[in-house]
């Protein structure tokens, strides 16, 4: 709770990432509490008061997922709305005569884009959610200790750039 509200603050682009590895570690823990409470709320070393704000929100969150049926895979209907109002922001700079950073940067990244959307099979994800799954994908991938070919590092340099462009200028998106 305490990252994600400072994520929020500073990075949307992180707080995204943080909250899908969120997810993942709730559906790790089978959502139960007890559990919740071992391996993730035994970490924290806060007063009680913030621990008990801190236990409502994982149980909130755990509410919601099963809520909206994402108990398995999936993301929660708050994140994926950011990423819908991320992916409007990107199709804006895009298509502005002035942001030819922001465009040299897409145009950098756009082979790995398509070939991970053909990869995924979903060709209704957006280039920005494709952009978001490769990252947190990476990081997995790292965490496992698996072997990351010099490609795939590259492709993830270029998407990354790319990302932090768009979070350093998602000030356009608001309420969330």
């Amino acid at each position: 709770m305490i990252i994600a509200q400072q994520k929020k603050k500073e990075n949307i682009v992180e707080y995204l990432i943080y909250m899908w590895q969120v997810e993942d570690l709730l559906r790790a823990c089978h959502f139960n509490m007890d559990t919740i409470e071992t391996v993730l709320l035994s970490k924290y070393d806060q007063p009680e008061p913030v621990m008990q704000e801190i236990r409502q929100w994982y149980r909130e969150l755990t509410n919601r997922m099963r809520d909206e049926g994402i108990m398995e895979k999936g993301h929660l209907q708050q994140h994926m709305e950011i990423v819908t109002a991320l992916n409007g922001l990107h199709d804006r700079l895009i298509k502005s005569s002035h942001e030819t950073v922001y465009a040299s940067l897409y145009y950098k990244s756009l082979p790995a884009i398509v070939q991970l959307r053909a990869q995924s099979g979903d060709t209704r994800m957006s280039e920005i959610e494709t952009c978001l799954t490769a990252i947190y994908g990476y990081l997995l991938l790292k965490i496992q200790g698996k072997e990351i070919s010099a490609e795939t590092t590259g492709s993830v340099k270029d998407i990354s750039r790319l990302l932090a462009y768009l979070a350093a200028s998602e000030s356009e998106i608001v309420n969330y």
